[in-house]
């Protein structure tokens, strides 16, 4: 029986998330398999991968074959490097603990770009958000200043129409004290 390490695919449209298993190569994409093993979500950023590392290398070992993508996920999880390195500890070119180390330093040094990662993309978020409150407050002060524009020309408007009918009330009533002395 010929083994696979292989995604089924789970959620809905234009959500999935892929469980990682081990399946017999005959099986469905998403019918029966012998043993899950992890997961990989592709929808936050950075991808999400959860993987057992033991059983993993087991199926690795007893012959399991990962396709493409899994094969690119093992990798990146270090699974197929410590593979690697228990090959090297087999053949006797070093021993169990150098290749723990080297394993280890590998990890750290991972762990340490995905770090950098995460900030840049934290940083990139703040700015942005900053950058957005700055536009923002800007676009507050210009129609702020519309406003009081608009205020200070109607009140200006309301203060002449009120001169003008205090004028046109003045205006009749000097017409009518004038026009009695006229006679």
């Amino acid at each position: 029986m010929a083994t696979k390490i292989r995604l089924q695919r789970h959620g809905h449209k234009d959500y999935a998330f892929y469980p990682i298993v081990i399946a017999d190569s005959r099986a469905p994409r998403d019918g029966r398999f012998i043993e899950r093993i992890g997961y990989y979500n592709p929808n936050t950023n950075p991808a999400t991968i959860s993987l057992n590392f033991e059983r993993a290398l087991y199926w690795l070992n007893v012959g399991a074959i990962p396709t493409d993508t899994v094969r690119n996920i093992l990798s990146r999880e270090g699974v197929l490097l410590m593979k690697h390195l228990q090959g090297g500890v087999k053949k006797g070119a070093f021993d169990e603990a150098e290749a723990q180390k080297r394993f280890d330093a590998w990890k750290a040094e991972r762990e340490a770009k995905l770090e950098a990662v995460r900030n840049k993309e934290r940083d990139s978020k703040k700015a942005a958000a900053t950058k957005a409150l700055e536009e923002e407050t800007e676009k507050n002060k210009a129609k702020a200043e519309a406003v009081a524009k608009k205020r200070a020309e109607k009140l200006a408007a309301e203060a002449a129409e009120a001169a003008e009918a205090a004028a046109a009330d003045a205006a009749p009533a000097t017409e009518a004290t004038e026009a009695p002395a006229e006679a």
